[in-house]
């Protein structure tokens, strides 16, 4: 399989709270870090050093997405990014990178970090 995951988190979050939240969500859905084909997130976050330490020690890349691609997707979940004008931040990253626009694992909350994962 080849997943696209996407990340949205709190300020601040540790690369440690976003490596665990990516094993649970990985987990949660049956898959393993060998089903994941690349990381997303909003451009809000590419600065956040949690996430980009994180998807740098489990060896894969990460892409910041524009506000217009993340919000030319229709997550399923509301979000609190309504806030900063996006539809979302995990769902819609994961989806517009995704080659089949389906999401396997809809917006989870693993403590400060959200993680959504599509096909």
């Amino acid at each position: 399989m080849n997943v696209i995951v996407g990340i949205g988190a709190r300020r601040g979050v540790t690369a440690q709270e976003v490596c665990a939240a990516i094993e649970c969500a990985l987990r949660d859905s049956g898959l393993n870090l060998d089903s994941v084909r690349m990381f997303a997130s909003s451009r809000l976050k590419e600065d956040e050093i949690g996430i980009i330490d994180a998807v740098r020690s489990l060896g894969r890349e990460i892409v910041f997405l524009d506000d217009e691609t993340i919000n030319a997707c229709t997550p399923r979940s509301p979000s609190e990014a309504s806030r900063f004008g996006l539809v979302g931040v995990a769902e819609p990253s994961a989806l517009a990178l995704s080659n089949e626009k389906e999401l396997i694992l809809e917006k989870r909350s693993y403590g400060r970090v959200t993680i959504a994962i599509a096909r």
